[in-house]
């Protein structure tokens, strides 16, 4: 029977365990979480708490969409496609949120006031209220993740989670440039 391209490749990481060389294990210690698993789950949980405290207030967004909301806050104006490539997310996802959004009466979109196929993007009035309850949120969840942590290291580990960014970003832009 032949296998498909993607088990070829993998068969010889995929031995037996009767096969496998006792001594070609990893040492115990590098099997624990690494960074990107740990920040994985802090991030999951962070966002899982974030959507049960806003059901529990009854602020009508998800995390989602206080996210979006957000960036539309911090550059008012810009363009869909903007604030897509900003979050990271497929223009359709960002349509699909900012039609809730647009239905929750917190965003508008508007012509852009030189190319009439594109919209910018505005809070309304009731915005501004929803983004001061998402601020409380994020900050009643950073008050819990960061419990216990003095002043000092909550400040170093934004700087080391920026540096970090910054790092992968040089990278990522490298591979890209690269590639094409």
């Amino acid at each position: 029977m032949a296998l498909p391209n993607d088990a070829v490749t993998l068969a010889p990481l995929m031995r037996a365990p009767a096969e496998a060389d006792p001594g070609s294990r990893p040492d115990p210690a590098t099997l624990h979480p690494n960074i990107g698993a740990m920040l994985h789950d802090v991030a999951r949980l962070i966002s899982r708490r974030f959507e049960r405290r806003a059901r529990q207030t009854g602020l009508p967004i998800t995390r989602q969409q206080a996210r979006a909301l957000l960036h539309i806050a911090r550059h008012e104006g810009l363009s869909q496609a903007a604030v897509a490539t900003m979050l990271d997310i497929e223009p359709i996802a960002l349509v699909r949120i900012l039609d809730r959004l647009h239905e929750e009466g917190l965003v508008e979109r508007r012509l852009h006031p030189t190319d009439r196929r594109v919209r910018t993007l505005w809070l309304t009035p009731l915005a501004w209220g929803v983004v001061d309850r998402v601020l409380a949120l994020h900050a009643e969840t950073r008050e819990a993740a960061c419990a216990g942590l003095p002043p000092a290291a909550r400040d170093m580990l934004m700087r080391t989670l920026g540096h970090m960014k910054d790092n992968l970003m040089v990278v990522e832009a490298t591979e890209s440039a690269a590639a094409e």
